[in-house]
């Protein structure tokens, strides 16, 4: 997408791939140390938000006290400002962070409620999911895995089916419909969960090369915002997927 011509792209920033240098054309381009800081400012606030929502739900005998407005609000706030992030990606700069903050109400509730059933799940979960991020990172770096046409269409079309069908179910849960096998912990359920783990992981190669390609080109200063809000999103992805996967195996003990 950051290859088509786009006006706003310009020649101007480009990054030496032999010595992970930026080399910059100006101050208001798009630049590989930018998009990082900012990717680690989104994820503090992220945790700072994580950790309120986590201190205020509690699970008791009769169910989860305090979560639901952590819950839902986050998770509808949170995709509304995604929304509008993609669309208005020149509004960035402000609506990345409040996604993230929001974002964070979310990974909060959702992060206590299954470290309430089961210990250890969290951390497990944030280890893997970083673990997966830097391995990826280093295969991606060194041209072991490379962002190839067929590569993207591939991840793609792998990340519109899950999608459709986690929109499916939650459709059809409204009248007690349930898509049999993908939400167990049996063995079509487990490797269902694998499947989604490893399309969401590999969206994170086509993260890489969206920032690469936009530092490459002279993307404007905002899209460094736009990049961070990008990984973000994958990363919340791929932790939940870790979190889902992980339940599933430690409801079979």
């Amino acid at each position: 997408m950051m290859r088509s011509g786009n006006p706003a792209l310009k020649e101007s920033t480009f990054l030496d791939l032999g010595t992970g240098n930026v080399v910059r054309g100006g101050d208001q381009v798009m630049t590989l140390n930018g998009t990082v800081n900012k990717t680690g400012f989104l994820l503090l606030l992220t945790v700072l938000t994580a950790s309120f929502a986590w201190s205020q739900v509690q699970i008791t005998e009769h169910g989860v006290v305090g979560g639901a407005p952590y819950l839902w609000g986050g998770a509808i706030g949170g995709l509304i400002l995604a929304l509008i992030t993609t669309f208005k990606k020149t509004w960035a700069p402000v609506t990345a962070p409040l996604h993230a903050l929001v974002q964070g109400f979310f990974l909060g509730a959702v992060s206590s409620i299954f470290e309430a059933r089961f210990p250890g799940i969290v951390i497990q979960a944030v280890m893997l999911t970083f673990g997966t991020l830097f391995a990826l990172l280093a295969a991606y770096r060194t041209g072991l895995i490379k962002a190839t046409e067929n590569f993207k269409l591939g991840v793609v079309a792998a990340t519109g089916g899950i999608a459709l069908l986690y929109l499916a179910s939650i459709v059809l849960r409204m009248f007690n419909i349930n898509i049999p096998y993908i939400h167990d912990s049996g063995i079509i359920g487990i490797g269902f969960s694998l499947f989604v783990v490893v399309v969401a992981a590999l969206n994170l190669v086509l993260d890489f090369d969206f920032i690469e390609t936009g530092v490459e080109q002279g993307a404007p200063k905002y899209m460094e915002w736009y990049g961070a809000f990008g990984l973000m999103v994958t990363l919340v992805w791929l932790y939940i997927e870790f979190l889902r996967l992980l339940s599933k195996l430690q409801s079979r003990n």
